[in-house]
């Protein structure tokens, strides 16, 4: 196990704190609770305890992902948040940089609604699977185009929350997120240094039921490198 010291939690992260929620903005390259193994117990979830005792998951950011992620204080909380995010009554928001321009008006949405299904011989990878895989749909539209790397600048919203959803949705109809390991060729995976995919926005209904709550965090994206011949 790390010690404390390396589980400690960085202040500039916290984005919100009271009594019922804690909101941070996770940096990319992070896990968000423990994985298998000793290596992989240094998490956002295990770092935000060091400073908030009662906090409790409620729900994940994958690990190449950065942006918002809260967590709940006490079992209360914890029941109140899971149920909204099952519920899908939390509005959630992401930016994404991706390979070419999405054939739509600027600033149009689209709707994505594609099947997922976990690649058993290729875990953690996720697939398409119109037999078997469960039913997923993602708003997607781009902002901005650069004709010199051939990237779009993004917002995405997660209808459902299905692991991988963004980046096998981006994949599927041939807009891989750049930086992305596992769903991006190795030409757009160097195009960036990280997974560019960041949790912007978050809203929902505050557990003391006093109204809506919301939280942004900017996105910061690295520069685009040029694609490579």
């Amino acid at each position: 196990m790390p010690d404390s010291d390396a589980l400690a939690l960085d202040a500039r992260w916290i984005v919100y704190a009271d009594d019922s929620l804690v909101v941070v903005n996770k940096p990319p390259g992070l896990l968000s609770v423990p994985g298998r193994g000793l290596d992989k117990q240094d998490c956002a979830s295990l770092r935000v305890a060091q400073s908030f005792k009662d906090a409790l998951v409620v729900h994940r950011l994958d690990m190449s992902t950065s942006g918002l992620l809260v967590m709940a204080r006490g079992l209360k909380a914890q029941r109140y948040l899971s149920a909204a995010f099952a519920q899908r009554m939390v509005r959630k928001r992401y930016h994404a940089i991706v390979s070419g321009c999405l054939h739509a008006p600027q600033g149009e949405w689209q709707s994505i609604a594609l099947p997922i299904a976990v690649d058993w011989p290729n875990r953690p990878r996720r697939v398409i699977d119109h037999d078997h895989g469960q039913a997923s749909t993602t708003r997607v539209r781009w902002t901005l185009y650069n004709p010199h790397t051939n990237t779009s600048h993004v917002e995405l919203e997660p209808i459902t929350g299905r692991s991988h959803q963004l980046r096998v949705h981006m994949m599927a109809i041939g807009h891989p997120i750049l930086g992305d390991a596992l769903y991006a060729p190795e030409a757009l995976q160097a195009q960036a240094d990280r997974l560019l995919l960041h949790a912007t926005s978050l809203s929902f209904i505050h557990p003391s039921e006093s109204g809506w709550v919301r939280f942004d965090s900017p996105t910061t994206f690295p520069t685009v490198k040029p694609i490579q011949t």
